[in-house]
């Protein structure tokens, strides 16, 4: 069996190296503070909060991970449902489930990717039980929270934000993961920054971040020697040795965004005037971290589909992936709720992320572009 990683000689996103990361995972070793908890985490969590400007940060073992427990730590429970886009990755609706919630899938909005908020409006007013909105900046794009804010506060919802693609992004100047009561991140590593696997959720709200901590840690109560435990805890927390690793990641993220939206820029130069070829849209409220570029391609125009070109660039050691099937077309949530449903099935059908990683050279897309446009070929 050939592994993943002798398979291509361009990956979609692997992790970029700062040098730094060596001497901070030494220096921890040296220490023997190797456990789940510890200065190292608390300093990741400190920096990661005075980055992103939202006061309350709790580090732990992904992003599902940090979605599972704010959805706890909010109330979500048995009985209720959670409004969550169609088009996204399925560790943005595992959860609900988790929790033992019911997921209802809104189709994102043409103009942005994210989820529509005509359709969120709808979904709320036709289908009681609603509790929450998994709102999700797919790509790096946020959605419109202000929008959205609005229709979750008229309907009595709580609103939830997956910025596990969108760390860097902005929305209306703002940094991505302030516009919900919680947000997400990931860590994992094809993300803009790496801890290997790892997430943190963050809150204005240092109540819900307190219980969320509690619950990591297998809810332990405080002020007994012993073990005493009143709630179901997980073990969630992030090791001092990825804390570590994460520090010295976290501290070149403004390049590293820098640098995503420069290879994107690339790309539009390259393929931007190729008929058939469209971009991802930025929406004009914000600024993405380009964490992927993503193009939609109109068969008939371009000479070729989507999976031809996917698959000219695997022949040619390129890895480029189709676009996320939509949860309502998965097995797994086969039978759930839709509102709406044939944009995110159309952009599964035309649409491919190209490699984005940031140390990919001009020399690299270069070869891509072309790659691209002689798949029309065969």
């Amino acid at each position: 069996m050939t592994n993943t990683y002798d398979s291509y000689d361009i990956f979609l996103s692997p992790p970029d190296l700062t040098g730094r990361e060596l001497a901070s995972l030494a220096k921890l070793i040296e220490s023997n503070w190797l456990a789940p908890s510890g200065p190292e985490l608390d300093a990741f969590e400190g920096e990661f909060a005075a980055l992103t400007g939202i006061p309350n940060a709790l580090a732990l073992a992904s992003g599902t991970a940090a979605l599972h427990l704010a959805l706890v730590a909010l109330g979500i429970e048995r009985g209720d449902a959670v409004a969550c886009p169609t088009f996204t990755f399925v560790a943005s609706a595992n959860p609900i489930r988790y929790v033992g919630a019911t997921p209802i899938f809104i189709d994102c909005d043409e103009a942005t990717w994210a989820i529509d908020p005509s359709l969120l409006d709808h979904a709320l007013s036709a289908r009681p039980g609603i509790r929450a909105v998994m709102a999700v900046d797919v790509y790096g794009q946020c959605c419109d929270y202000d929008v959205i804010s609005q229709i979750c506060t008229r309907h009595g919802v709580i609103l939830l934000q997956d910025a596990a693609e969108s760390l860097g992004s902005t929305y209306r100047g703002e940094i991505a993961g302030s516009q919900g009561v919680v947000a997400a991140f990931s860590f994992n590593g094809n993300k803009i920054m790496t801890t290997s696997g790892g997430g943190m959720l963050v809150s204005h709200d240092a109540a819900v971040i307190e219980h969320a901590r509690k619950l990591s840690m297998q809810a332990r109560e405080s002020g007994v020697s012993h073990y005493e435990h009143s709630e179901l805890g997980f073990n969630y927390r992030l090791s001092s040795l990825l804390a570590a690793f994460g520090r010295a990641q976290l501290a070149d993220l403004p390049a590293r965004v820098a640098k995503r939206r420069e290879i994107r820029r690339r790309y539009r130069e390259l393929l931007g005037n190729i008929e058939g070829i469209t971009f991802m849209p930025e929406a004009s409220y914000g600024e993405t971290n380009a964490w992927l570029t993503c193009i939609s391609i109109d068969t008939e125009r371009f000479g070729a589909d989507r999976e031809a070109v996917r698959q000219a660039l695997e022949r040619e050691r390129v890895e480029a992936r189709p676009l996320w099937k939509p949860m309502h077309l998965q097995p797994l949530y086969a039978g759930c709720e839709i509102f709406g449903g044939r944009t995110s099935a159309d952009l599964f059908e035309r649409g491919l992320c190209l490699p984005s990683g940031s140390a990919l050279t001009a020399e690299q897309q270069e070869r891509i572009a072309s790659i691209v446009l002689k798949s029309r070929e065969r």
